[in-house]
């Protein structure tokens, strides 16, 4: 049995203690290993966390899909509670400064610690290169072809090298499928890369049908057309459930919720799904 838990999301639940904010978070447990995937912008996510009695305290790993602040920042607070993991895994280039950029100013958009931080607070940390195996039937993916056109990356993200200001490819991105009864359960952070571009790599490496998905699947921007689209091609590789969040935009779940051969629903903070 798997519990996957919202410890944040831009929407509230019925638990209306808890705090939401643009950001998200999960909590994943199983019987030999609980992990977080993403860890919000904040504070926050670990105070929802104590309200629904569920522990952030001596993880078995701390997974950040990519450097964006509303996914990432919130790690330096959980570190400095005294919580998290001692092993951290990210995409290559994790620390390379993030920006949004609109035609003038810049703002800097990133997870708001360095390397260093890791070394002070003793952080094993490994970038996923391709793909990797950290618990049985739990991997980690990289490394995301772009082979749907129509799955842009909006041109305001922008990285911060030695050559200067370049477009973000979010090569640092990465994605979390878990193996249940021979099909994937895929979590997303934001899916700048695209979410088929995605969905269509982690099949392929894992040669599994992807049966779920939750997470940002980053379709706010996206036209019903491109969404019709997106769910139908899922579809195609074996999709039947899907939970949105964050950043997938209220399009996408509509255009979901119309889709009957695909139960969907939007995890908001504090709701939980279990799977076996």
């Amino acid at each position: 049995m798997v519990r996957i838990t919202a410890l944040m999301d831009n929407e509230p639940s019925e638990h209306q203690s808890l705090i939401h904010e643009h950001g998200l978070s999960y909590l994943i447990e199983r019987e030999d290993c609980r992990i977080l995937f993403d860890c919000g912008a904040s504070i926050s996510p670990w105070q929802n966390a104590r309200r629904l009695g569920r522990s952030v305290h001596r993880l078995d790993a701390v997974v950040l899909s990519h450097s964006h602040y509303d996914h990432a920042a919130g790690f330096r607070d959980l570190i400095e509670l005294g919580n998290g993991s001692q092993l951290l895994y990210t995409g290559p280039g994790f620390f390379t400064p993030k920006f949004s950029f609109d035609g003038l100013l810049y703002t800097d958009i990133s997870a708001g610690f360095t390397a260093d931080f890791l070394v002070a607070h003793d952080i094993r940390h490994k970038e996923v290169q391709g793909l990797a195996e950290i618990f049985p039937g739990i991997y980690l993916i990289s490394g995301f072809p772009r082979t749907h056109d129509f799955e842009t990356i909006p041109k305001r993200f922008v990285r911060q090298t030695q050559a200067g200001f370049v477009p973000d490819d979010f090569s640092d991105e990465i994605c979390m499928a878990l193996e249940l009864e021979g099909k994937l359960v895929v979590l997303v952070g934001c899916s700048h890369p695209g979410i088929l571009n995605m969905m269509q790599h982690v099949r392929q490496v894992l040669g599994r049908p992807i049966y779920a998905v939750f997470g940002g699947t980053h379709l706010k921007e996206a036209n019903d057309e491109r969404i019709a689209l997106t769910i139908a091609q899922l579809q195609e590789m074996g999709l039947e459930l899907l939970g949105l969040s964050h950043c997938s935009g209220s399009a996408a779940e509509c255009v979901a919720q119309q889709t009957p051969a695909v139960k969907s629903c939007h995890m908001s903070v504090g709701k939980c799904v279990f799977l076996a």
